[in-house]
């Protein structure tokens, strides 16, 4: 038997035990993690540099963007590292970082996600007082509420998981350090702490839901009045994007900690770490792009303003 002040790494859970599914899964990953890279950093270099796309919307795209660039990055390259050199260690200063960053990242992504349904709700339900509700201030300081509320629960949730006594060894069934595969480690009884502590702070997550809801609710309602057909599908390119991110965020974070026990398995335990944790953040950048025509032209002019550019660069060179 072990304890948390004796244990200076941790064992990771490995997808594959060949070597041919190891490196497999790294150029899964590799590919995955590129995908995201490019996505996010094209919302947010084109946000940043095209000035038709300095409104709150895209303001809070952008830090969604950057939580999802920072949420893929404090998993999936450890995975990809420990595939690549066949090990499934971690250190335990590591762990206590990635189990930080993550419900950090996470976190502040579902408060965002809840300030940009306030956004269309805005938007949509009370457009006259759009400008006086969701001015710069306002959007700054909602943005940094969502950021000081996700370092505020990871905080918390942090130091309360790595004070608890670990007395079950140092093997994790995750392929990243996570709190309820922690909890398992934790001596008999111990984890009821940190269990009651999940049941209280999710009432603010279980209000935000509610928030997000309600907001779509009256969004709906009021696009369904709008006369004109043109007038409807604007308003629903607006929307349908962010409510697509949100269902994903739930549907798979949610599935993923809420699923029964009976039908709990190591492999299924996996998949849903991947779809929730891995999948979001590079899915997100083409949900967005898919639906919003003024994003896509933003683009189409950041990308046809920079070639030239760069021919202009190799021709002088030469």
């Amino acid at each position: 038997m072990s304890n948390s002040s004796s244990i200076t790494q941790f064992l990771l859970l490995a997808f594959a035990d060949t070597r041919e599914l190891q490196l497999l899964h790294f150029w899964l990953f590799l590919g995955i993690y590129l995908a995201a890279l490019l996505g996010n950093g094209l919302i947010i270099i084109t946000i940043a540099c095209d000035h038709h796309l300095h409104t709150p919307m895209y303001f809070f795209l952008l830090n969604l963007s950057l939580l999802d660039l920072g949420s893929i990055s404090t998993i999936v390259p450890k995975s990809m590292a420990n595939s690549l050199w066949d090990t499934k260690v971690i250190s335990y200063a590591g762990c206590v970082a990635q189990v930080f960053l993550h419900i950090f990242l996470i976190s502040a992504e579902y408060y965002l996600l809840t300030v940009m349904s306030y956004d269309r709700y805005v938007a949509i339900c009370n457009p006259l007082h759009y400008g006086t509700l969701l001015g710069s201030r306002a959007c700054v300081h909602m943005a940094a509420a969502a950021w000081g509320a996700g370092f505020l629960t990871a905080l918390l949730h942090t130091a309360n998981t790595f004070s608890l006594p670990l007395c079950q060894g140092n093997a994790l069934e995750q392929f990243f350090c996570e709190i309820p595969h922690i909890l398992k480690l934790s001596c008999s009884h111990s984890y009821l702490r940190e269990a009651r502590l999940l049941v209280v702070s999710a009432l603010v997550p279980c209000g935000c839901f509610v928030f997000i809801a309600v907001s779509y609710v009256q969004i709906f309602r009021a696009v369904l009045r709008i006369p004109s057909e043109q007038g409807r599908h604007k308003a629903f390119s607006t929307c349908l994007p962010h409510l697509a991110v949100v269902s994903l965020f739930l549907s798979t974070g949610g599935f993923a900690y809420l699923k029964p026990h009976s039908v709990s398995s190591q492999s299924l335990d996996l998949v849903l770490s991947v779809l929730y944790s891995v999948v979001p953040p590079a899915l997100n950048p083409l949900i967005y792009s898919l639906r919003n025509q003024q994003l896509k032209d933003a683009l189409r002019r950041l990308i046809t303003g920079w070639f030239p550019e760069v021919m202009n660069c190799s021709l002088s060179s030469a």
